[in-house]
């Protein structure tokens, strides 16, 4: 990785982004995949610890949170437990955004259980700089994490989505339920019901799934090691955080959330190294 100038880093970066392989960028642009799995470790490293320091006392006023499914290695029942005690397995990365800045403020990489939900509340409490509106998805790991991390000191409600029975069959099998109808839950505080939405935080993660590879269904893309995964998403969430411009923006939301006075290019990401 060395021997790579900052525009042939930039331009590995960027495709990676985009949402190419390492295979596909390794034939593009004739760099070894030890070089890009390197790359991508030390920028990965690199862009957690930048974003774990700047997003403190945050002047959100609302979050919305949500989990995305993926797999490491292979999927939960094709694994054995030797296999499952290295990290792989399914993999669930717990998501919070603000819907009005559409920072990603933190993220949490685990499983879909009550020790992780516990873990990723304490440290988005732990950014906020005051009492925030919170919406989650019917997930009930979120009830006692979120009891225990704010206390009283929040307006809470569920989003509970109530589908249909699902039909397997080949042409419905990759599909998702029908759903019939959600239910708003207030749970505690006095949340705004005209608020009460995860429609944002599930847009971002159809943005990750268009944007990694690792992310993508029914392919051969999907990670091998849990921490090139982690690394993966780092990077994309320090590029969606500032160096990309939603369409709903005219800045990044860095810059909306007052974090940054600039758009980042990936020179400047890559510095960070």
């Amino acid at each position: 990785m060395n021997k790579l100038s900052v525009d042939e880093r930039a331009e590995i970066v960027s495709a990676l982004v985009e949402g190419n392989s390492i295979r596909a960028v390794s034939r593009m642009f004739g760099a070894s995949r030890n070089t890009i799995d390197k790359l991508l470790c030390d920028l990965g490293r690199a862009c957690s610890d930048y974003q774990d320091k700047a997003f403190r006392n945050l002047k959100s006023r609302r979050i919305q949170c949500d989990e995305i499914w993926s797999f490491v290695y292979a999927k939960e029942k094709n694994c054995t437990a030797e296999r499952k005690a290295k990290g792989c397995g399914d993999v669930w990365t717990w998501v919070a955004l603000d819907p009005d800045t559409k920072l990603v403020p933190c993220w949490f990489i685990g499983h879909r259980d009550a020790g992780c939900a516990y873990h990723f509340v304490h440290d988005l409490k732990e950014r906020l700089a005051r009492r925030v509106q919170l919406t989650t998805d019917g997930h009930r790991a979120y009830l006692n994490a979120v009891e225990d991390a704010f206390g009283a000191e929040i307006d809470y409600a569920m989003l509970q989505k109530i589908y249909g029975a699902p039909q397997d069959t080949p042409e419905t099998r990759y599909s998702p339920a029908i759903c019939m109808g959600a239910r708003k839950a207030i749970i505690s505080g006095n949340p705004n019901h005209n608020h009460v939405s995860t429609s944002y935080v599930e847009r971002q993660n159809l943005t990750m799934r268009m944007s990694m590879r690792r992310f993508t269904r029914l392919t051969n893309g999907f990670s091998k090691k849990l921490e090139n995964h982690e690394h993966a998403v780092a990077i994309h969430y320090m590029f969606c955080n500032f160096g990309r411009i939603p369409p709903s923006l005219r800045v990044t939301p860095a810059m909306e959330a007052g974090i940054s006075d600039h758009v980042w290019s990936l020179e400047e990401i890559i510095d960070l190294l």
